[in-house]
């Protein structure tokens, strides 16, 4: 049976009213909810971006179901600052956390001042903070030598160490992003996309030796009416419908404000499920569970969560939980 869990977005939604929100979501009958982790938002519009490590220890503490959040060990947070996050959380609610560690955006990672590297190096630059915090977690205590992409380590170690190692999740797009990932990540997560491009990226990741659960992060929109689902859409999601290398390289809020002028309701259709039919939702929903995703996690674009939550709970969860 797919689990179906709750997207909490950091980047629409307010620190507080979020922790509010992923509450009814488990009260609702979610099974699991994940997060986003942004320093800034795809849009004025959006407005917001908490951050994730603050807000997780206080959604794991007023919750009891699982969450996990994207990580992206870098100059923001260097691989042993990540570990030593994610080891405190694990060790505090044990079983319940994990980590999708990914190579990051230009618009959240510039901040630091040290410039945005090319792909093939964000990329050697994940798998060396990979290789960091996994031995970290293990207890070792470790020292790395800089290198080419910058990760450089000196006698770092994690005194509380969790009964259970957090899984360390590989978010991917691509087929070839899914394969390379396939040797150190113990599942992977992907986003909405045409069906046919989600069985080509978890066959890659399998056919590469993938193990552990496959989850997909679903955008959608509903509302009582199919022009009040698309007005959200609309204004909340029409910076976000940009394929790569757009979405990683562009630097700042304001730049994807101004190429949103340009995109219409089409283009925004083609990246979330957008309607008023809980019935349409739940076929949509239907088809991404038998590509055989463990984990939905339903991420409704707007930032109003409260009437999605209890639509869904009625009309939506029983059809796919049962």
């Amino acid at each position: 049976m797919t689990r179906i869990g709750f997207h909490a977005s950091h980047e629409q939604i307010s620190p507080r009213q979020l922790l509010t929100d992923v509450q009814s979501a488990e009260r609702a009958g979610f099974d699991a909810a994940m997060c986003s982790d942004h320093f800034a938002p795809w849009s004025e519009r959006q407005g917001h971006s908490g951050n994730a490590w603050v807000w997780l220890a206080a959604a794991l503490a007023t919750t009891s179901f699982r969450i996990g959040t994207l990580a992206i060990p870098g100059e923001r947070y260097h691989p042993a600052v990540l570990a030593h996050q994610l080891a405190t959380l694990a060790q505090m609610f044990p079983g319940r956390t994990w980590a999708a560690l990914g190579s990051g955006e230009a618009m959240n990672e510039h901040i630091t001042g040290k410039g945005w590297p090319p792909k093939q190096q964000r990329e050697r630059r994940l798998e060396q903070s990979v290789d960091v915090i996994k031995r970290l977690l293990a207890g070792e205590e470790v020292t790395r030598e800089g290198t080419d992409v910058g990760v450089k380590v000196d006698r770092a170690k994690l005194w509380d160490l969790p009964d259970e190692v957090p899984p360390l999740i590989a978010p991917a797009i691509s087929p070839e992003s899914a394969a390379r990932a396939a040797s150190w990540a113990d599942g992977l997560i992907t986003v909405s996309q045409p069906v046919d491009t989600l069985r080509r990226v978890i066959d890659a990741y399998r056919d590469a030796g993938g193990r552990g659960p496959v989850a997909l992060q679903v955008h959608l929109s509903w509302a009582p009416t199919r022009h009040e689902a698309e007005a959200i859409a609309f204004d909340q999601w029409r910076s976000n419908v940009f394929a790569e290398p757009v979405p990683s390289d562009t630097d700042s809020t304001a730049a994807f404000d101004a190429m949103a002028q340009h995109v219409g309701m089409g283009a925004v259709h083609e990246v979330v499920r957008i309607s008023e039919s809980t019935g349409e939702h739940v076929h949509w929903l239907v088809e991404y569970a038998e590509l055989g995703f463990d984990t939905l996690y339903l991420h409704h674009v707007g930032q109003q969560q409260q009437a999605f939550i209890e639509t869904f709970a009625e009309h939506v969860l029983p059809a796919l939980q049962s």
